[in-house]
């Protein structure tokens, strides 16, 4: 998922292991916007990353089974992919760090996508994200012994959101922030809203978009198994895990793209739809989530009102 804005207000370039894209509504904006998303975007890696030795997440890996104080970049974000485990009763959970790692996505994914010829271990199932203890109105963190965290795609999306109201203040006008097919707006969006071609790779829609929608505020997200894969012995694998069996979902819909009022809100629902497979639709339409969800064999489905051409709120 990108956009497909104009250039003169445009930028592109790489950050968390992935491409970013930044709009402007206001081309005079787009230094001051700049500035704003590189130091989210940075910051997010700094604390989140799981690939760094020297990272946040990292040295509360080296502190687990002990009581830890965290900053509040990382607190917000151990809460947000709490919040995003409690509300899709555990199919996000961030305790599946030593299962991602098993699968051999255990360092950044350009040293990964060349794949390995040994096969991958046996599926390890979340520990459950309820044994992280939060201590309430602290932020300290008691991270138990065992238990590797990967915040991803919920960190990602966060990053999305953070960087585009960041972007909008110091810029003074809209905003669009795309990170891989993790969308977010700020501030007040062009006429017509922000045009964003939707496909299973984010850089392949933007040179031949399946469907293109037009976005005003909040979020919208693509989770994907077609775009981070790698190859385990005789086994396609790919980076979308199932906490309830640590391994790679078994694809029902190769993409899931989701509307909510965040960027995070986008994210969580579409990876919880990618792992429920074909119990997504109802789930999605209970909780009124425009959706459009792409099966392995590239039918269609939409849900909860998702449009063809219409604005996205």
């Amino acid at each position: 998922m990108t956009t497909l804005a104009p250039a003169p207000g445009r930028l592109r370039f790489d950050a968390l292991g992935t491409t970013a894209v930044l709009v402007v509504a206001d081309p005079s904006g787009l230094a001051p916007a700049e500035r704003a998303v590189r130091r989210i975007l940075s910051e997010i890696d700094r604390t989140c990353s799981r690939f760094r030795a020297d990272s946040e997440i990292s040295r509360l890996h080296r502190r687990a089974g002990r009581p830890a104080a965290v900053s509040p970049l990382l607190a917000q974000a151990l809460d947000v992919a709490i919040r995003a485990a409690e509300l899709t009763d555990g199919l996000v959970d961030p305790t599946v760090g030593a299962a991602v790692r098993a699968l051999g996505y255990d360092r950044d994914f350009a040293l990964v996508r060349d794949g390995d010829p040994r096969p991958a271990g046996p599926g390890l199932p979340a520990p459950g994200w309820w044994r992280l203890r939060r201590e309430p109105g602290s932020r300290r963190v008691l991270l138990p012994r065992g238990i590797l965290l990967d915040l991803g795609s919920t960190a990602k999306a966060l990053a999305a959101d953070l960087a585009a109201a960041a972007a909008a203040r110091d810029a003074g006008c809209g905003v669009l922030v795309s990170l891989g097919g993790d969308l977010a707006a700020a501030g007040h969006a062009p006429l017509g809203g922000w045009r964003v071609a939707i496909g299973d790779d984010h850089l392949a829609a933007e040179r031949d978009p399946a469907v293109t929608v037009a976005i005003l505020a909040g979020g919208l997200a693509t989770s994907s198994t077609t775009r981070r894969r790698w190859r385990r012995a005789d086994r396609i694998v790919h980076h979308l895990v199932d906490p309830r069996t640590g391994d790679a979902v078994v694809p029902v819909w190769r993409t899931a793209s989701v509307a909510a009022a965040s960027c995070v809100d986008a994210n969580t629902a579409s990876t919880a739809a990618i792992v429920l497979g074909a119990a997504a639709p109802a789930w999605l339409a209970e909780r009124a989530m425009p959706a459009r969800l792409v099966a392995v064999d590239g039918r269609v489905l939409t849900v909860a009102g998702w449009p063809d051409q219409e604005p996205v709120r």
